[in-house]
């Protein structure tokens, strides 16, 4: 790390924005998923790394630390509706309405809230296809020249 007096290989924090002001976005998104798992697992609960890594990537993939907030999810997402379903509902329609904001309508809060099927999973496809109907020949009558 360069400090004198400092072993950088046998010194940690889990003060996360002190890592991330000294180390870095990275350092301070795997530190979230290691103090997370540290947390849980001193009570006995198992969580897989895939899903602390997502927990961890959501948190820091703008480029800093953001908590899972009405603060952090407000920097986060820019859909009315996506805010408006986690707090502050009537706070986040109103300054919508007065700012004439739009919403796209793409993410699953969004569609849960309009009754739209969620684009993923089995409502990520639609399925098209141009049926053509089958070509009938046209039979000649046997007898017919006779």
């Amino acid at each position: 790390m360069g400090i004198p007096g400092v072993d950088g290989l046998h010194t940690t924090s889990n003060h996360i924005i002190e890592v991330e002001k000294t180390l870095g976005i990275e350092a301070a998104r795997e530190l979230i998923s290691s103090e997370v798992n540290y947390i849980m697992s001193a009570y006995g609960i198992g969580i897989d790394r895939r899903h602390l890594m997502l927990l961890s990537d959501i948190m820091t993939f703008k480029g800093e630390v953001l908590g899972i907030t009405r603060f952090g999810i407000a920097k986060m997402k820019e859909s009315v509706l996506m805010l408006a379903s986690f707090e502050k509902t009537t706070d986040h329609l109103f300054d919508a309405a007065v700012h004439s904001r739009t919403d796209a309508i793409v993410g699953v809060s969004e569609c849960i809230i309009m009754g739209i099927p969620i684009p993923l999973g089995t409502g990520i496809f639609k399925l098209m296809r141009q049926v053509e109907k089958p070509r009938v020949q046209q039979r000649r009558p046997l007898l017919a020249g006779l």
